[in-house]
């Protein structure tokens, strides 16, 4: 059976079910009413949340899962999630080796905004989800969003036969890589 290295990304289709996207979306729409939320530089002006109760369970509660779809033992790294508004841009970027393992997930979208990694785009519909290793893949989205709003939540992991293990149950550094809104 190949394994996650041997292709380094695949799209998941149906990684939560309609019960978890509606109260995702219900969700998202009471905390973007609250207005408590943060950016940081990689997508300014784009409301996220980091150390989210309801992102860090479902990076709990997906585990299982998600080693079975690369074929590896995973930790835990952290979550977040994000709600890209009209004029979001993702520019190109490896990340950090917390993110060895990463699954983007889309829980709710207004308009088509693919990610691209090696020039391939991928558009994932509600529910969907990409599992990529973050950390060795360039990943972007061309182009401004055009939509009214795409949330977005972000699940990172590590192989716990890997070469980051110190990053399991990792820390998002909100004085250092957050800005508070």
């Amino acid at each position: 059976m190949a394994g996650l290295r041997d292709y380094k990304y695949k799209v998941i289709k149906k990684f939560f079910s309609p019960n978890e996207i509606t109260l995702f979306k219900l969700y998202c729409r009471n905390k973007l009413m609250a207005n408590n939320w943060t950016t940081d530089a990689q997508c300014p002006f784009t409301p996220m949340w980091a150390k989210d109760a309801l992102a860090d369970s479902l990076l709990e509660s997906k585990l299982n899962a998600v080693e079975s779809y690369c074929g590896l033992k995973l930790f835990k790294s952290y979550a977040y999630w994000r709600y890209y508004v009209f004029g979001s841009l993702l520019r190109p970027h490896y990340d950090r080796p917390s993110c060895e393992i990463s699954i983007t997930a889309c829980v709710h979208k207004t308009d088509k905004w693919p990610l691209v990694i090696d020039d391939k785009h991928y558009e994932l519909e509600e529910g969907d989800a990409l599992l990529y290793l973050g950390h060795e893949m360039s990943h972007s989205r061309y182009d401004y969003f055009n939509g009214d709003g795409m949330a977005q939540i972000f699940l990172h992991y590590v192989d716990q036969s890997g070469p980051f293990t110190e990053h399991k149950e990792d820390e998002y550094d909100l004085n250092q890589k957050l800005k508070r809104q």
